[in-house]
């Protein structure tokens, strides 16, 4: 797979093309994807960039960067936050790119990320999270995947009825809210089968809710952009009060995110997580078009 080195909103990253759809990873810092973009729109970057953002650590200072970027859950400090700002290795396949994260032995992992041209929707891409168990004792963790978005979109949560039972008696759904989420909030729309989650720049506080979703999928809207991450639904123990799809936003970005069943791992055990990524140009927000498309 060729590839490109390139500077694209600051960031060196190594540029390269599956289909339709351009990625760029980044070679200083990682594993992080800090672009993505579609063939008809080369410069227009999905995901949303963010060099000065980022928390104090008892390792320092943790910086966001922006894009895609893979974490174990549950959240914790200062474990989830270990910083990742060194070079990582990148490794150009026939028809994939694999990006080796540093060790952190600190946590007893390793993080990959493998990106390949997907196995099940033409013109997609599989993105397979990998996080391997290099300590000695066993751990608990889920991948997690998550990717901060350009600002000024909208995300869409699947929520759809499904009888879990044939008299329909028992409940089918749930969400899942942090402490400083508010259900009145007005970037929030709840309908039948949908949550939509506005990002604004205007906001004074965050908000996060996460679901199991139904179908298995999550998707985000931005100015006559769509990028859909597809998952596969598995009966399984997710963190998070069973959440296998999560949106965080405030006033400077809006995160998607998804996670893997959360998982035993044995030294030198190695857990996946693949997310399926898709763009389709659609000029304007309209759900049932945007629905009609991602299915």
């Amino acid at each position: 797979m060729q590839s490109v080195l390139k500077e694209i909103d600051g960031y060196q990253v190594r540029l390269f093309s599956i289909g339709a759809i351009q990625i760029g990873i980044a070679t200083e810092f990682g594993p992080r994807i800090v672009f993505l973009a579609h063939q008809s729109r080369s410069k227009f970057n999905m995901f949303g960039v963010l060099p000065e953002a980022g928390v104090q650590t008892s390792e320092g200072f943790w910086h966001i960067y922006g894009g895609h970027r893979l974490w174990s859950s549950p959240e914790s400090t200062p474990r989830t936050y270990s910083l990742d700002d060194k070079p990582i290795k990148i490794v150009a396949k026939k028809n994939q790119m694999i990006i080796y994260g540093n060790p952190e032995p600190q946590n007893s992992i390793q993080k990959k990320i493998t990106i390949r041209a997907s196995k099940k929707i033409l013109g997609a891409v599989d993105v397979v999270h990998s996080i391997t168990n290099i300590g000695r004792w066993k751990i608990q963790l889920a991948c997690w995947a998550l990717s901060v978005m350009r600002q000024n979109g909208i995300a869409i949560i699947p929520m759809r009825p499904e009888k879990v039972d044939n008299a329909g008696l028992l409940p089918d759904r749930h969400l899942s809210l942090w402490p400083y989420t508010s259900l009145a909030d007005r970037r929030l729309t709840f309908l039948d089968e949908y949550i939509l989650v506005k990002q604004d720049r205007s906001a004074k506080t965050p908000i996060k809710l996460g679901t199991f979703a139904n179908p298995g999928w999550i998707a985000y809207w931005v100015d006559g952009m769509l990028f859909v991450k597809y998952i596969e639904r598995k009966p399984a123990v997710y963190p998070d009060f069973g959440a296998n799809i999560e949106v965080y936003t405030n006033s400077a970005m809006l995160e998607i995110e998804t996670l893997g069943a959360l998982t035993t791992v044995n030294p030198n055990q190695t857990i996946e997580h693949t997310e399926t990524w898709n763009l389709y140009p659609i000029r304007t927000f309209n759900l049932d078009t945007i629905v009609n498309r991602i299915q």
